[in-house]
């Protein structure tokens, strides 16, 4: 009996710290940007890959998830990732604020839903200064790529 209600303490304590937390999921959805796009998932990458070469920045990578899934087995949706930037651009807030690191370079996904709808997701710039407190200032760097990102889903 000590056991269980010693467990059942346990439980709640955590139960209660966990409901203390900030809601991570909300504010990681206020900060991603998702756009419907009017191609396939290859053909939104191949898309956004064409635009920011033709801005000067680089292709980091270029991660297939889906084709990754069914490599091992599994079944995924078309889902591909392309991580892209320029590090002229992208070192100055690094230098200022070591953290966003962990969020550049800059990352355009595209994926298929249940659907079969195509959507574009990125991450916000206001994510850079909400998370790490990247200065305005070195951020209106970023903000055109949102457009760039869109335009080539459009």
């Amino acid at each position: 009996m000590k056991f269980l209600q010693e467990l059942l303490k346990g439980v709640l304590c955590m139960s209660m710290t966990i409901a203390s937390l900030p809601a991570v999921s909300a504010q990681a959805g206020e900060m991603l940007v998702t756009k419907p796009s009017h191609y396939s998932v290859p053909e939104t990458i191949d898309r956004i890959e064409k635009a920011v070469t033709a801005k000067g920045m680089r292709i980091f990578a270029r991660i297939d998830h889906g084709g990754e899934a069914k490599k091992v087995g599994l079944e995924m949706k078309p889902t591909e990732l392309l991580i892209f930037g320029n590090p002229k651009g992208g070192t100055p807030l690094m230098v200022a604020k070591p953290t966003a690191a962990i969020d550049l370079p800059m990352k355009a996904l595209a994926w298929e839903d249940k659907d079969g709808n195509v959507w574009l997701t990125y991450n916000s710039p206001e994510l850079l200064r909400q998370r790490h407190g990247v200065p305005a200032e070195l951020l209106s760097k970023l903000d055109s790529v949102g457009a760039l990102l869109e335009q080539a889903a459009e």
